[in-house]
């Protein structure tokens, strides 16, 4: 394992008070730097630890044990430091920038989510303004955009219809330093808090031309930077939430084997119903922690899933997400009305899994690509 057990455990005892506060975790992040976690993903030609795919969401699987908001936000950046993988590995050298700023000790920002825009990824209402030189400025506002106070870099996209072969969707990388944004302080949520994610007004902030990662038609493709960014983000996402519900499967676990039924004159341990109830839940996440594992493997090694790559990878994150939300409720059943209360984990691990029901890929999208694989497109 990558991460110690001390260092885990550390991240995990600060984990409350983050929530209570609303504040970022700056002593997690720094812990987690000096242990190299954030350049752990880059190549090891580059300097990094060289981990894979799999590995990584080993690590943010059991980082999320710890700390949910913290491991969703350090994910963020171990997403586009998978994106520069993804890039350099498939000829597009925009990406080495991304790989050697983790080196430098950058810290990546994901801004791509929109408010009102469920085209998320596939089609941006910001605008991307030509320099005339290559490069373009970034007008609009950008949401969820988690690591705020911290980042150097931020990953973002923009819809540029100047070109005269038509609309373009540009993805680039702004420096904090060199400012056009906004940082707004709105960041009051019922869960996830630690993450910071503020939204960011893009006011004219610029990427020169060996800033821009790619400039590519909308919509889903397997252009490099929009399959990068989508499967690593969705599979990141996927091993991140299956450490909320495998938390709360521990915490439930410990609290029945001391929770006394006076009717029965016996923990709740050996009553069936709850026994019943916590099988079912490590049930689903045993099975979802298999998905994530096999699909993050054949990115590892490449394979071809075809046409069911986008669909297998929504899959994937909602089978995590779902099946944590799953396990977090029958851990709360389980353990009764105490789970109710703020002090209680459950009541925070309940609040942060919810998060996952609006990340995308939703239900809706996911449902509706998987009856085109089953059906085929409406006609």
């Amino acid at each position: 394992m990558f991460l110690s057990a001390d260092l885990l455990d550390r991240i995990h005892s600060r984990a409350d008070e983050v929530d209570k506060n609303n504040v970022f975790p700056d002593e997690d992040l720094k812990e987690l730097k000096d242990a190299g976690y954030l350049t752990a993903y880059v190549p090891k030609e580059y300097g990094g630890g060289g981990l894979t795919t799999e590995e990584i969401c080993v690590e943010q699987t059991r980082l999320a044990q710890a700390a949910p908001s913290t491991a969703l936000a350090i994910n963020m950046h171990q997403i586009i430091v998978g994106l520069g993988r993804h890039l350099v590995a498939n000829g597009v050298d925009s990406g080495k920038q991304i790989l050697e700023g983790a080196m430098a000790g950058d810290v990546f920002a994901f801004g791509i989510s929109e408010p009102g825009n469920d085209l998320v990824l596939f089609g941006s209402i910001s605008e991307a303004r030509p320099d005339g030189e290559g490069g373009y400025s970034f007008h609009g506002l950008k949401v969820f955009t988690s690591l705020s106070p911290v980042w150097t870099k931020l990953m973002t996209f923009a819809r540029d219809d100047t070109g005269e072969d038509g609309p373009h969707s540009v993805f680039a990388i702004l420096n904090r330093e060199d400012g056009g944004f906004t940082i707004k302080d709105d960041w009051d949520t019922l869960g996830m808090r630690g993450t910071q994610s503020n939204s960011t007004l893009l006011e004219g902030a610029h990427a020169p031309a060996d800033q821009i990662l790619q400039r590519v038609e909308p919509g889903p493709s397997y252009e490099p930077v929009i399959f990068g960014i989508f499967s690593y983000f969705e599979v990141f996402l996927a091993a991140t939430y299956l450490g909320i519900g495998n938390r709360a499967i521990e915490v439930a676990a410990e609290k029945v084997k001391t929770r006394k039924s006076v009717l029965h004159q016996d923990v709740y341990a050996n009553d069936p119903d709850i026994r019943w109830r916590l099988a079912s839940a490590a049930l689903r996440m045993n099975s979802a922690t298999a998905e994530v594992t096999l699909i993050a493997r054949d990115l590892d090694e490449g394979r071809d899933r075809g046409d069911l790559w986008y669909p297998q990878l929504s899959a994937a994150k909602n089978a995590a997400s779902e099946a944590s939300l799953h396990a977090v409720e029958q851990a709360i059943r389980s353990c009764g009305g105490s789970s109710y209360s703020n002090s209680n984990e459950l009541s925070r691990l309940y609040r942060d899994v919810l998060a996952g029901l609006f990340q995308p890929s939703d239900q809706e999208s996911l449902h509706s690509s998987w009856a085109n694989v089953v059906l085929g497109p409406t006609s």
